[in-house]
This record gives C-alpha cells, structure tokens and sequence, in this order.
C-alpha cells in the first residue's frame, strides 16, 4: 500500500480509459486495509481507487501507477454460498523516493490484492493483463518525433495495443465475462448434484429392498413368527422408509391425509420429545422427505396433513407467523418454566445462545423466548449489543 498515492482521478493528455469494476476491495500483502466497497478504474498508466462516486468526481484517490507492478499472478478462494473466486495479485517494485503521501509510508509488503465479493470480472482482469503486457507508459510520445523514426514506430505500436485492449474490453468482454459466468455456475450446479445423485442412487436401491422385505411379510405372514415380524419392522423404520404413504393408494384427499398425517405422527413423536417439544415445520419437511426416500411430499401435501394432527402433536402457528408441530403435553406454561430456567442459569441469554444451549434452531429459539416473556418469566433488553433475555425480577423477585 505504499505505492498508493492520494491523487485527484484525472486523465492525463497522453492516457486513455481502459476498464472499470466495483465492489473491490484491496490488501496490503494478506492483510485486509480499510480500502474496500470501492471501485477501481484501470488506465492506460494507472490504477485509481475511491469510495462510490468519488472517481466520477474527479475526487482525490488513491492511485497506483502502472509502472510499479512487475508482474500479476492470481489465487482462489472460497466464495459465498457455492463456487469460488479469484484475487488478482500485483508484485511491485519498491516505492520511489519522490512518491507523494499516501495510506501508508512504509509496508514491508512487496505486493498487493484486489478482490471482490465474487471475485473481479472477467472483462477487467482480462484488460489488467493487457494493459500491463502492452506497458504503454514506457513510451514517451512527444511533438519532435518523426513518422518514421523507431521511437514513433515502437509508440505506434504501443498505441495499437492500446486500442486493441480497449476494443476488447467493450462487447467482446461482456461477452466473454458472461460466457465464464455461464460456464462457472453450470460446474458449481454440477458438484452441488453430484452427492445428491449418488444419494438418491442408493435410495432407490434401500426402497426397493423394504417394499420387498415388506411384501414377503404381507404374503407370508402365516409362515413368519411374531417375533420376525416385528424385527423385519424394526429394520425397515430404522431406514425411515417402511411403507411411506402415497396418494396412488386413495380415492379421496380426506383419507390420504389422514393417513399421512398419523404416519408423521409416529414419524416424528420421539425426535420431538427430544428437541424440546416443538419442531418447525422447515425441519419437519426435510426429516420427513429425508425418511421417503424417493416418495417426497410437497409442501402443501405437509401442510394438509399436518392440519389433520389430532394427538399427541399438534399443529400450532405463533402470533409471529411462524408455525411449529409441538407436543400437546407441551403447553406454554412448561415452556416458559423452562426457558426462565435457561436464562437464571446464564443471568441472560440472546436467542443464538438459546439455540446453542438447547440444540434448536434460532426461530424455535427465539418463539420459546417469546412465550416466556408473554407470561411474565422473562424480560427483554434490546441495545446495540442485540436483543438479550433477563429473568424478570419485577413480577419473580430473588428470594434471599
């Protein structure tokens, strides 16, 4: 960061507008700077960097020249959600003794970064290497020189690369940015499937072999004792596939509701128990179609059939919309009891710290927290800090 100096983002006369890109932000070496959300501009001299506007402004920048940067190498990363991105590394010479101030007076880096939250496009990494390769600014056009002289003929030269990268870098560089984006998110939908395929492969094979291990009991339950039976069945529910109930085996919806709602029942009654007494209906969906196999419900196919739960689970929709399958053992008066004797053991609790603590998701987290406040357990401090929970002394003093 060194080579940085503040400048206003003029053009000189005898430099050209090359390529731009935003959202990037710089390193000094590996450490992050304060530099980032920013955008870039490359010329055919210098690297400009300033705050959104800024360089359309004409504002004072940062500013790079070119003639700093020895060569330019690249490293992947992790990006956000799926695929990965690519940072831009600049190796530079040591900094000038006339350089004007800048973010920093010394840095014993000898190079720098340039990143973006999905990586720099295309278009201007392409043009980066060009204009770095084509190196106009070692070629001083001035009034005295003579057509035919080599000095002319070499900034000619220069100058035609010049223009070849800005060429480039118009609609044959959209054009190339969108067919590398095409062809980025086709290999990440690629290795995203490529468990699920394999998954869904063996799936197949373990629903085949219950719906024969079932029929052989079917048919044969004359000649297979009781306690065979019952083993069989243990085996095929510890899959979670025995049997799932589909609508190719009713003539009515009321029927096959009702039949896919008592078989979620005894799906799903014992992890309930285990994670508190209630679970969302997102878990509900993917513990449940998990345990199909290749049968998967829909999401209203659910919902219907979980609106037909009579005992011991029920459906139950919070004030906040949000919507749980909850023990009916389970009322609000336990859980209140309950959560206030989460926060008294810690003094105060966040909603995250809840979820941690209990081995729920933040929104059961965050509704048991709720139901305790309505009641009178516990009280909330919002501040910059975040939302935090308090056993509520006012109506539940400390006894001494």
């Amino acid at each position: 960061m060194n080579r940085f100096a503040y400048i206003e983002a003029r053009l000189n006369p005898n430099e050209s507008f090359v390529s731009r890109d935003r959202n990037v932000k710089i390193y000094d070496g590996d450490q992050k700077t304060e530099f980032e959300e920013g955008e870039v501009v490359l010329t055919s001299h210098r690297l400009f960097w300033g705050r959104p506007g800024e360089i359309a402004r004409a504002a004072v920048t940062l500013c790079l020249p070119l003639h700093y940067v020895i060569s330019l190498s690249e490293e992947t990363t992790a990006s956000n959600f799926f695929g990965r991105k690519t940072r831009i590394i600049m190796h530079l010479r040591p900094p000038q003794a006339d350089k004007g101030p800048g973010p920093l007076d010394t840095s014993r880096a000898a190079h720098i970064k340039l990143s973006g939250k999905n990586g720099l496009s295309v278009e201007f990494h392409s043009a980066l290497r060009e204009t770095i390769s084509a190196r106009v600014w070692e070629v001083m056009i001035t009034n005295e020189m003579v057509i035919s002289s080599p000095e002319n003929k070499a900034a000619s030269g220069s100058e035609d690369r010049l223009a070849r990268i800005q060429k480039r870098t118009g609609i044959g560089g959209i054009e190339r940015h969108l067919e590398a984006k095409a062809k980025a998110t086709d290999e990440n939908i690629a290795l995203a499937f490529q468990d699920l395929s394999v998954l869904m492969a063996m799936a197949k094979d373990m629903v085949g072999l219950s719906k024969t291990i079932s029929g052989k009991i079917r048919e044969q339950k004359g000649e297979i004792s009781d306690d065979e039976t019952v083993r069989f069945k243990s085996y095929l529910l510890s899959l979670g596939i025995d049997d799932p109930v589909t609508r190719d085996n009713f003539t009515s919806n009321t029927a096959y509701f009702n039949s896919l709602a008592q078989q979620i029942c005894e799906m799903l009654l014992d992890p309930i128990e285990e994670h508190g007494g209630m679970m969302s209906l997102a878990d509900v969906y993917c513990r449940v179609n998990r345990a199909r196999g290749l049968e998967l419900l829909s999401p209203e196919d659910l919902l219907h059939a979980c609106e037909q739960l009579s005992g011991p689970i029920r459906l139950r929709s919070f004030p906040s919309g949000a919507r749980v399958l909850q023990l009916e053992s389970h009322d609000d008066a336990l859980i209140a009891i309950d959560t206030l004797e989460q926060v008294q053991a810690a003094t105060s609790l966040a909603v995250e710290e809840l979820a941690k603590n209990l081995g729920i998701s933040l929104l059961l987290a965050k509704e048991r927290l709720l139901v305790a406040e309505r009641l009178g357990k516990v009280c909330r401090d919002e501040s910059v800090e975040g939302l935090r929970f308090y056993p509520n002394l006012l109506l539940h003093p400390v006894e001494n």
